[in-house]
């Protein structure tokens, strides 16, 4: 069965509302005409982090360890990847996942940027409650219960710790996905030391706030993200009135979500290798000693 707008709409609602898993499952066994048409659509829906996954867990070019750090709401916790036998100082990269927490695909993303020569951290905004956990809905409503400033806190806090490592040479960026999209708009209105952010169809900050930025900004939006999307124009108006340094790139045809490659629902490989390459490139330019 094709997986239509009307399907991937329903699916946004709840991964973002939050609307409860019965109440999902409900609606979209009506919807795609009973159990058995269900069990089909369901795992192209949520697809699989096994299958997906680009750079291994134990790849011979990187060092893994878990990152413990100090914010004002206690400690916060990371997956940190860095290149192994570095000549020279690194930029290092703040990677914020999506709504429902430091998951095996954004661990996958955090490899990917260290195998391209970055310092790369993926930073676990549940640490306060004690980690992100394996069960998605969980994560979701936990990420609902997060207090914004403390969360704005933390992140910030995940910043300064990868410019106190003794390999940074401390050019600095964040990247973030959908929910930390919408966190890499945040801190780049807040921290005045940030280099660079690349907002992948994040929500944006109120307008206001946009005079604060003084990183380099790279936005990245999917064209069938209505609910996103709305945000861009005062968003970019903004931008420009305000003269900040930033590439606005609009992928006609592409979901939200577009660069997960473990929903292959959503995934549009295309769409998330330009975006990928121009994401990579925009580091090298400007993290590089």
């Amino acid at each position: 069965m094709k997986i239509n707008q009307e399907i991937i709409q329903l699916f946004d609602e709840y991964t973002h509302k939050p609307l409860s898993r019965e109440v999902f499952l409900s609606r979209l066994t009506k919807l795609v005409g009973g159990v058995a048409a269900l069990h089909t659509i369901l795992p192209a829906l949520e697809g699989s982090y096994s299958a997906s996954a680009i750079v291994a867990e134990d790849d011979a070019d990187l060092n893994f360890s878990t990152a413990e750090f100090p914010s004002p709401n206690g400690v916060i916790k990371g997956y940190l990847v860095q290149p192994k036998n570095a000549k020279q100082a690194l930029g290092a990269i703040l990677v914020i996942h999506e709504n429902r927490g430091l998951t095996p695909h954004i661990k996958d993303v955090t490899r990917r940027i260290a195998k391209e020569g970055f310092i790369a951290l993926g930073i676990d905004g549940l640490s306060q409650f004690g980690g992100t956990p394996t069960n998605e809905d969980e994560g979701r409503t936990l990420i609902g219960k997060l207090d914004a400033k403390q969360n704005l806190e933390n992140m910030l806090s995940g910043l300064n710790y990868l410019r106190t490592l003794k390999n940074s040479n401390q050019k600095t960026a964040c990247i973030g996905f959908c929910w930390g999209g919408g966190i890499v708009n945040d801190l780049a209105a807040k921290d005045p030391k940030l280099t660079l952010g690349v907002p992948y169809y994040g929500r944006q900050i109120d307008p206001a706030l946009v005079p604060n930025i003084k990183a380099k900004l790279m936005l990245h939006y999917a064209g069938l993200d209505e609910r996103i999307n709305a945000g861009i124009p005062a968003y970019e108006t903004a931008l420009k009135n305000n003269q900040i340094d930033y590439q606005l790139f609009i992928y006609e045809g592409a979901q939200h979500a577009f660069n997960n490659d473990s929903s292959p629902a959503r995934y549009q490989e295309a769409t998330a290798k330009l975006a990928w390459e121009r994401t990579i490139n925009f580091f090298k330019k400007y993290l590089k000693s």
